[in-house]
């Protein structure tokens, strides 16, 4: 559970208030939260729908908030809900790509991040440029189910058993996943020529 250090509001405290319609509350948990959640979505997604999906996200918390019964998990629910937006955001990328017959042979995620990173930016360090690049590239070769405990587990440092219980899969299957995960990228940072 996180507590705002300003204020020192519990997120069950929060959500109890949004419950019985407080706005500023939500706007509290939107504020504690849109930085975690934009960035995972970037890491399961990429940037093409990232605006989409969160409003999508935070449009769904909204609705779902009067029905939520432990206010105790509120973040374990909101990475749940951030889950199933993004498995529905590229499903639904998927199927426009197909239906626009887009001959690309790389995501336009791909190609704007690249955009982005060739573009001159204030003192960049070029070798922390250059592994951020790989690293995005590596994920993007692994399953959506692989990158998401790697993502969540390793990038957000989420606990197994909170993935666990947000993936509802076993604790097992988590640690599976993630021990696959960082095999295959580490397999794949050295075949960029990285020394590990």
């Amino acid at each position: 559970m996180i507590a705002d250090h300003r204020t020192g509001t519990s997120d069950s405290t929060l959500v109890l208030q949004c419950q019985q319609g407080d706005g500023k509350a939500f706007q509290q948990l939107y504020r504690r939260y849109q930085p975690r959640v934009s960035s995972t979505l970037y890491q399961l997604c990429g940037s093409e729908m990232l605006d989409d999906l969160l409003q999508e996200v935070f449009c769904r918390v909204w609705r779902g908030l009067p029905k939520l019964r432990q206010p105790s998990y509120f973040s374990t629910w909101l990475y749940r809900i951030c889950w199933n937006v993004a498995t529905d955001g590229r499903r639904q990328f998927a199927k426009r790509q197909l239906e626009t017959s887009f001959p690309s042979t790389e995501p336009e995620d791909t190609l704007a991040v690249e955009e982005n990173l060739s573009r001159p930016q204030d003192t960049p360090d070029l070798l922390q440029l250059h592994y951020q690049d790989l690293v995005q590239r590596g994920l993007k070769t692994l399953s959506l189910e692989h990158r998401v405990v790697l993502v969540l587990h390793d990038l957000e440092d989420l606990p197994q058993k909170e993935i666990s219980k947000i993936l509802q899969i076993p604790t097992g299957t988590v640690k599976s996943r993630l021990y696959y995960a960082r095999n295959a990228i580490r397999q794949y940072l050295q075949q960029q020529g990285v020394v590990l």
